[in-house]
């Protein structure tokens, strides 16, 4: 795979700015967490973007998808950015748990939850994290205890985006207390609807309530919700884990480029004194070294790509691009706070742009934080990928 599209791809990606030439339109404009009326039209999109063929574009046809390599799929979600459509809104569904369901689940689970995922006619959340393990998921306390044919789960997961709109949960709990703690865990998908189920939203930074707490009272769920066998939990998570760091990874990587070119939209507007900020030498070399190293990111997520279709797995190496996402996504909303001055601290209408660059700034602070802290990635890089020494 390389930077350069071939003959089919170059095909494909014309398909793609076609498309979204006729359909953009539909696309509403999202800043943070959308209304009940955005909601409406982000599924309708969703919808719209799968009915085109858009969604799952790297599933098996068999899953609703179209069997196209990953290479297409970067082209895909490089040409949504540039056009500024919001990403479907299943993302933790299509990227995550979709891929995870078609490796490890059954034939019955497949039919039944993929195609809803797809048309974001259902939508899913992650239950991985826990108030007391959050960097350490093996630790999870969360348990899920076999009562004839149930499980019967209780226990609390926290920082699970979106759970305030889904119907499912992808959920890590532990079915066998003795065991070591990565052999103890088992992996379940979970009906959000059941008896049970308190979702309770978090207020972040930015004000909004993306993430949330999942309180599980006693929730009993069929013994077919599980994927995977038992025991298998730590193996399946890994699985979800390495597709939301490499094709995830990929989607972030696509936006981050498109916003580097709204930041260098900036770098040229006059501001309130009169002064351009790319005159500034200082200004300018951080625009140029971010700029250098987005596309260095773009290459390592091509590599990335490439191993994925080459071996139907997604590999440790996309841990080198969410940690390097997450550092130039700080770093740029950092630029472009220097770039524009106190008016970019103006949240909401009145501010700059919407006050898209206030509201930037304050939610950039979580992305070293999501899918795995720097520290955490750090160690996997060492370890997964260098094959240094463990650290413990």
């Amino acid at each position: 795979m390389t930077p350069d599209d071939d003959a089919s791809q170059a095909a494909f990606r014309a398909e793609a700015r076609a498309w979204l030439g006729d359909h953009a339109h539909l696309a509403p404009v999202i800043s943070g967490i959308p209304t009940e009326a955005e909601v409406d039209q982000w599924r309708a999109w969703s919808r719209t973007m799968a009915e085109g063929g858009y969604a799952g574009i790297t599933w098996p046809i068999e899953a609703g998808g179209r069997s196209l390599p990953y290479s297409y799929l970067e082209i895909w979600l490089s040409e949504a950015a540039r056009a500024g459509v919001p990403e479907h809104f299943g993302v933790i569904g299509v990227d995550m748990a979709g891929p995870t369901i078609i490796a490890w689940g059954n034939d019955e689970q497949q039919r039944r939850l993929l195609p809803p995922l797809l048309t974001a006619d259902e939508i899913w959340c992650q239950g991985f994290s826990e108030p007391g393990s959050g960097s350490d998921l093996a630790a999870a306390r969360t348990c899920a205890v076999l009562d004839g044919d149930e499980w019967v789960i209780t226990g609390q997961k926290v920082w699970s985006s979106f759970a305030q709109y889904a119907r499912w949960c992808i959920l890590l709990a532990r079915t066998d207390p003795t065991a070591p703690k990565h052999k103890g865990l088992s992996f379940f998908l979970v009906d959000m609807s059941l008896p049970g189920v308190d979702v309770r939203p978090l207020p972040q930074l930015t004000g909004d309530p993306e993430f949330n707490e999942i309180y599980f009272d006693n929730v009993r769920i069929p013994r077919s919700s599980m994927l995977g066998e038992p025991g298998d939990g730590w193996k399946v998570a890994l699985t979800t884990l390495d597709y939301e760091r490499s094709t995830h990874g990929v989607a972030l990587s696509s936006q981050l480029i498109a916003e580097l070119g709204r930041v260098g939209g900036l770098m040229t507007r006059p501001g309130a004194d009169g002064n351009v900020p790319a005159d500034d030498p200082i200004l300018a070399e951080r625009y140029a070294r971010i700029w250098v190293r987005a596309q260095g990111l773009r290459v390592t997520n091509l590599r990335s790509l490439s191993e994925l279709d080459q071996t139907g797995k997604p590999s440790s190496a996309g841990t080198i691009s969410k940690l390097e996402w997450s550092l130039l996504n700080q770093a740029l909303a950092a630029l472009a706070q220097d770039a524009v001055g106190l008016d970019g601290l103006v949240p909401g209408a009145d501010g700059l742009d919407g006050g898209h660059w206030a509201y930037t700034v304050l939610r950039t602070r979580g992305n070293s934080i999501e899918a795995g802290t720097s520290e955490v990635l750090r160690n996997i890089i060492a370890e997964r990928v260098l094959r240094l020494p463990r650290a413990r």
